[in-house]
């Protein structure tokens, strides 16, 4: 395969993981060791997080044939993109934890559900919980309510079974 024939399929690889993605974040990996890469790519794994470092101009081509424009000032530098179909927030999350924990990377902006973001709004993304804390969150706010519910029948019937067991 010629080295045109592998770009034009890198992109094509790409441009498919961009239409599919719930969200994606693209990053500046500068100062980033072999150590540190294989933990992020590690944490990515876990999540259903592809992590993919390329050229920035197979990045664009591969977002302008998604449908995404506007993207050029995320694409300098060094750059890799983390891109998830399942949950919007995952990436964001992951990234934003490396960068707390490790000092280095910088996020450079990213897509969430169909739209292009900067830098500011992918940090607070990653701030937010994923989407099972949430739902566990709102689980437990259903639970409180009804567990009391379920107290007060119990003791009603406990207090009717001493009533006929002393009548």
């Amino acid at each position: 395969m010629s080295t045109f024939e592998s770009k034009k399929q890198i992109v094509t690889d790409l441009q498919e993981k961009f239409a599919a993605a719930q969200g994606v974040v693209v990053v500046d990996y500068t100062g980033v060791n072999a150590k540190q890469t294989t933990e992020l790519r590690k944490a990515m794994r876990e999540n259903n997080v592809d992590y993919i470092v390329a050229k920035n101009t197979l990045f664009l081509r591969a977002a302008k044939e998604a449908g995404y424009t506007g993207m050029e000032e995320m694409f300098t530098g060094v750059s890799a993109v983390a891109f998830s179909a399942e949950d919007a927030v995952k990436p964001a999350n992951i990234i934003s934890k490396f960068i707390k924990d490790n000092k280095i990377m910088v996020a450079k902006g990213g897509i969430l559900e169909g739209e292009i973001i900067d830098a500011a709004k992918v940090e607070v993304l990653g701030s937010l919980p994923s989407k099972e804390e949430l739902l566990s969150k709102v689980a437990s706010c259903f639970k409180g309510p009804l567990q009391n519910v379920c107290y007060a029948l119990d003791a009603v019937r406990k207090k009717a079974e001493e009533e006929n067991a002393s009548a």
